[in-house]
């Protein structure tokens, strides 16, 4: 074979090795993101400047969120309508306020917040657990018939459940979602999920979404879980308002006194400023 022959057919494996390079590289670029976004810890990230409390409140899930570009690690696909993205703005639009209330009912104080969202008029999302609701129908129904919103936070209130498997996130979320709506009857209906310290995933958001549950954060966490007094609760919330427009409260964990009085004079507070109440939103805005 000649010079020109024997460089004719070496120019033709280098083109074939060169191409069988090309889909190889191509295959793995595809492969590497389905690997690492099945991580169930994946999606956790610290938004918002939350930091962990005696409640295990703390890092958010860091999926897309409304109102602002997607932060790290997953997207606000829809299932049946309702984002997987976790919500912060509010329905109202505008300076409006979410208040929301989390870890109850309880027999003494959610009557009692019950009383100062009636004086205020203003209406809540009252995050329970289920076994809660299951023990203390009386209190969903009540909630309900207020006009308040229900969510879902939860059998067992485990902040680790975003290192634990999927089908045991699915056994949390759908069986509370089904003491809380059996305890409050016709129409009760559960309209958000929150995890627990705000321990999100994918899974768990993809989970909450695909059964009409718009995942549900906080800007604004009151602090009053660790009962630092009804003045600095206030203040907290005073000051870090400029986060956004949900804020995290408590009605369930012990006593709550604290908590009650602080939501008086925070709602005394928002209305002298002229800022509305309103719900989260539970669709892209």
């Amino acid at each position: 074979m000649d010079f020109k022959a024997r460089m004719g057919n070496l120019g033709n494996r280098s083109r074939a090795a060169l191409a069988v390079a090309v889909v190889v590289v191509a295959a793995s670029a595809w492969v590497v993101p389905t690997v690492t976004g099945s991580t169930p810890t994946a999606d956790r990230n610290v938004t918002h400047g939350q930091d962990g409390t005696a409640d295990g409140h703390g890092a958010q899930d860091g999926g897309a969120q409304d109102g602002g570009a997607p932060a790290t690690g997953g997207g606000a696909a829809q299932q049946g309508g309702v984002p997987e993205g976790i919500a912060h703005a509010s329905e109202a639009g505008g300076n409006a306020v979410n208040i929301t209330i989390d870890d109850g009912p309880d027999p003494v104080w959610t009557p009692k917040v019950l009383d100062v969202l009636k004086r205020y008029g203003v209406k809540a999302t009252f995050c329970m657990i289920g076994p809660q609701a299951k023990a203390h129908p009386d209190l969903v129904k009540q909630v309900v018939a207020a006009g308040h919103r229900l969510c879902d936070h939860t059998v067992d209130h485990d902040t680790t459940m975003d290192k634990k498997p999927v089908a045991y996130q699915e056994k949390e979320i759908l069986d509370a979602k089904k003491m809380i709506e059996e305890a409050a009857g016709s129409p009760g209906v559960v309209q958000y999920y929150r995890a627990p310290g705000g321990s999100f995933t994918p899974d768990s958001r993809r989970i909450a979404a695909a059964n009409g549950m718009r995942p549900l954060g906080w800007n604004v966490d009151s602090k009053d879980f660790e009962k630092p007094g009804t003045a600095a609760i206030v203040e907290t919330v005073k000051k870090e308002l400029s986060n956004g427009p949900t804020v995290l409260f408590h009605d369930g964990g012990g006593d709550r006194q604290q908590t009650v009085d602080a939501l008086g004079q925070v709602l005394g507070w928002l209305k002298a400023q002229g800022r509305p109440t309103g719900f989260p939103v539970r669709t892209t805005p």
